[in-house]
């Protein structure tokens, strides 16, 4: 498939819309597509971990679950979605929460029903506050302790980063935190945050502009406002001096993560190291890949990644080392090729590839009706509808210079942290 394919497909999935703010500061976007008769309703607040106070993480991640069980006039979420013929979830970050429902088009007020009985306000039931608290506790310890290299974010967020909030997991710092979390505390946060003043709306599929915002001033308007938030989070400072932590468990193969600070998801920079990433761990033709698994196979899987948050963020380099292979000497073999790539840069074939690769992933992502939702939602969250829109051209255009600068201004020594991850007994 060529490149002018990938282009067509991102034209015609372009993420028109139209937009309008209830009176209590509900932001509405409608993108209307009636190639299926489908629909989806998308809610994102604007409230992540980064939100929480240190001494009670893992709230927004909480909420995530409070949210659906039960509000004021709606015991139960999942049943009436699934009454007619829909589907739900909700996942949060260190920036978001964001729920979801997809369902057929001529049900979409159902949607709207639930979603604006749970913005104003859930149930507090002292029930559902233990049954979730006892299924974040649960999966704390299944996903981050008792999983082989579970715990690997909890061990390089407070590593990485020494005042930003980022260095807690979305899970929380510390389990403590939701153990002794009170019917006050939960409160709090709800009316704190989860108000139509701090939420963005998109509605997405087959419904006319017109029939969402009768919808919307049905559903939301009589929603009260919530004081303005505004955040002030701590920012990192620059590091100065490369950071090393080792830690040992139980886990099969030694593990080599290197981690290195990026710009943030919408500030200059972002997208060409995210291609810097791409050239260095994305695929069996990438060069860690080439160079550490097929000629010199020091590693078991390696690859290199960035997470793309909206404050400045990381590129990620994780490779589980062969039996036998030591940390120190894949640790070396990773840096001469970080190294190689500073002084000598990209070459135009890895380049034009990585662009190839990223317009594709674009191009079949905003196939989705429910991707285009969350794109459109997630950029306005962050200040700009319309940046939505903007990656493929933005990819496109990048120079070959401004790669090679990305490369060398986050891949220097004192701008990255390595955790040698060893395996007992190994």
């Amino acid at each position: 498939m060529t490149l002018d394919y990938y282009n067509k497909l991102l034209i015609h999935n372009m993420i028109r819309y139209e937009q309008f703010t209830l009176e209590n500061g509900l932001k509405v976007f409608v993108h209307e597509d009636f190639s299926t008769p489908m629909a989806a309703v998308n809610i994102l607040y604007n409230v992540g971990s980064r939100d929480e106070d240190e001494e009670r993480t893992g709230f927004a991640h909480l909420f995530e679950h409070l949210m659906f069980g039960g509000s004021k006039n709606i015991p139960s979420y999942d049943i009436p979605v699934q009454n007619v013929g829909g589907e739900n979830n909700a996942f949060t970050s260190p920036d978001i929460t964001n729920y979801y429902i997809t369902l057929p088009a001529e049900n979409v007020e159902t949607a709207f029903w639930l979603e604006s009985d749970r913005m104003m306000s859930l149930s507090f039931d002292p029930n559902v506050l233990e049954v979730q608290r006892k299924v974040v506790i649960e999966e704390f310890k299944q996903r981050y302790l008792n999983q082989p290299y579970g715990d690997i974010w909890l061990k390089l967020r407070p590593l990485a980063y020494q005042k930003h909030p980022y260095r807690w997991a979305t899970i929380g710092k510390d389990i403590e935190h939701i153990e002794r979390a009170t019917m006050e505390d939960v409160k709090a946060f709800f009316f704190k945050f989860y108000r139509p003043n701090n939420a963005v709306m998109v509605v997405a599929g087959a419904v006319t502009f017109a029939r969402v915002q009768e919808l919307a001033q049905k559903w939301f308007a009589e929603i009260p406002a919530g004081e303005p938030y505004i955040r002030n989070v701590h920012k990192e400072p620059a590091q100065t001096e490369a950071r090393h932590l080792e830690t040992s468990a139980a886990v099969p193969l030694n593990s080599l993560i290197k981690v290195f600070h990026t710009p943030g998801r919408y500030e200059d920079g972002f997208y060409a190291t995210d291609l810097v990433s791409d050239i260095l761990g994305r695929g069996k033709s990438s060069r860690l890949y080439q160079a550490l698994l097929k000629e010199k196979p020091l590693f078991n899987s390696i690859s290199a990644s960035v997470t793309s948050s909206l404050d400045p963020g990381l590129l990620l380099i994780k490779g589980n080392l062969n039996p036998g292979v030591t940390l120190e000497e894949a640790d070396e073999a990773v840096k001469e090729i970080l190294l190689e790539f500073v002084q000598n840069g990209a070459t135009d074939d890895e380049i034009t590839k990585v662009k190839n690769q990223t317009e594709a992933t674009l191009a079949f992502s905003e196939v989705e009706l429910l991707n285009r939702a969350m794109n459109l939602a997630f950029a306005a969250n962050a200040g700009n509808p319309d940046w939505a829109n903007d990656d493929a051209e933005i990819i496109r255009n990048l120079t070959k210079e401004e790669i090679n600068e990305a490369a060398a201004k986050v891949l220097r020594p004192e701008n990255g942290s390595t955790l040698y991850y060893r395996a007992e007994n190994n």
